[in-house]
């Protein structure tokens, strides 16, 4: 009797752990090659700086009318970040806001297409992504007055094996409504 009780925890034990193994398998293969996150002393955890806002740092425009602007940014070498519009659904798109309390209003946003990317890895897989310097075209109308905006950028960084957190990047600019 011992014997049998002894040998039933043995193989509920011996299920559990094969249960375990099996979420963990099954949790890495859906995370898919983009969504990894890897070992923290690999070269994509130590960049410091994926995308770099460039300018404008401050613009002039005429209180309560839309006007245009260019934001201009920068990835950094050997990295890519997803477009605004990325070929999969799962996949995170960069996108640009602005608070509603700024003083300004974001009427809307042009984001430049983005360029094929493929994987070593899996080259049947074709990415739509930012590298390098991109622009984005946007109109505003702000109030009149000085105005310091902190727009959000929203971007997930990758390189050729995995992907950072998504991440967000504040675009300060200096906007006077006259």
């Amino acid at each position: 009797m011992k014997h049998r009780r002894e040998v039933k925890r043995i193989l509920i034990a011996a299920a559990l752990l094969t249960l375990g193994f099996s979420a963990i398998a099954a949790r890495a293969q859906s995370a898919g090659p983009l969504q990894r996150f890897d070992h923290p002393d690999q070269s994509l955890a130590k960049q410091s700086t994926a995308v770099e806002f460039l300018f404008p740092e401050q613009i002039t425009v005429r209180a309560g009318k839309p006007s245009p602007v260019e934001m201009h940014f920068r990835v950094a070498p050997g990295l890519h970040i997803n477009s605004h519009a990325p070929h999969d659904a799962y996949l995170i798109p960069t996108t640009l806001d602005v608070p509603a309390s700024s003083g300004v209003r974001l009427l809307g946003a042009t984001f430049p297409d983005g360029k094929d990317f493929t994987l070593p890895a899996d080259p049947k897989t074709r990415l739509s992504v930012y590298t390098g310097e991109f622009t984005i075209l946007t109109r505003i109308q702000a109030q009149r007055g000085n105005h310091l905006v902190q727009a959000r950028l929203r971007y997930q960084a990758c390189d050729d094996n995995q992907c950072m957190p998504p991440k967000n990047l504040t675009v300060a600019i200096d906007v006077i409504g006259r």
